[in-house]
């Protein structure tokens, strides 16, 4: 429900046409109170006098004038003031060195093939790798999140593998761990001005989902069990898995990459107003 006297930090932001050619935003915020999500719709005039940075994902906004729709569970949002200005995402000098980091543990890899492979893939696409965001809402929906997301996804996996019984590929979990969200870097574009993140629709018309190429680039260039990680990673089909890990009988390394995506999406740094901490 619509709290006039709450702080509301913006998870998301996108703007879109209306059936009648005006322009029309969609914003998610959450109370920060609360922790209730509110879901606010921003008519053309509205835009109008929004500066770009107003809007910007990670904000913490207050409401001043706005009106709750029942109906469609929304809020009409008039006019909202900024009390605290979120950056962007990392500065340029941290997420070099988060991807100079991720380049040395490729480097590390005991098998030439692998390392070659995802060291070529991370060189090649550098640039891209510097600015993509892991998400457009969910978790990391920041410049240089991706980047955040993966490490925090290799070092979970460099804590649990010590502890593993079953034998396990070390080589091919860590690159997993790297690998199972690269097809973010074709299915987001983020402006760096605004920080807005919005979906490639190119790449959506040509692929089901970033983990449908993660897997089929793993497939095709012959390391089978990364690909079955990367498929798995989403954990349910419901939840957008390529193997439901519902399924009986799979090997224990199937599971895995789920897991470690699952710990750095829940206490990794999720939101931009945590990068601060890294």
């Amino acid at each position: 429900m619509l709290d006039m006297n709450a702080k509301y930090e913006i998870l998301s932001y996108s703007v879109g046409d209306t059936k009648a050619g005006t322009k029309m935003g969609k914003m998610q915020i959450k109370n920060l109170e609360t922790q209730s999500i509110l879901n606010c719709v921003l008519w053309e005039e509205t835009l109008n006098r929004t500066q770009d940075s107003a809007t910007r994902v990670g904000n913490i906004i207050r409401i001043i004038t706005a009106s709750y729709n029942e109906k469609y569970n929304n809020c009409l949002l008039n006019n909202f003031e900024v009390l605290e200005q979120a950056c962007l995402g990392l500065d340029e000098e941290k997420r070099i060195e988060i991807y100079n980091k991720i380049v040395e543990t490729i480097q590390n890899f005991k098998d030439e093939k692998l390392k070659n492979f995802v060291l070529d893939i991370y060189q090649s696409n550098r640039e891209k790798l510097l600015v993509t965001p892991a998400a457009k809402q969910m978790h990391h929906n920041y410049i240089g999140g991706l980047l955040v997301h993966s490490y925090e996804c290799v070092k979970f996996a460099k804590a649990v593998l010590p502890l593993a019984v079953k034998n396990l590929n070390q080589d091919e979990i860590i690159a997993a761990a790297i690998l199972h969200d690269i097809g973010k870097i074709f299915e987001y574009d983020v402006n760096i001005e605004s920080g807005i993140i919005e979906y490639n629709e190119q790449f959506r018309k040509d692929w089901i989902s970033h983990s449908q190429y993660g897997y089929t680039l793993c497939m095709s260039n012959g390391f089978l069990n990364i690909a079955k990680m990367i498929a798995s990673h989403h954990g349910r089909a419901d939840w957008g898995a390529m193997i439901d890990l519902g399924e009986r009988d799979l090997e224990p390394f199937y599971y895995i990459i789920h897991h470690v995506d699952d710990l750095s999406a829940k206490f990794g740094a999720t939101s931009v107003n945590e990068i601060k901490n890294l």
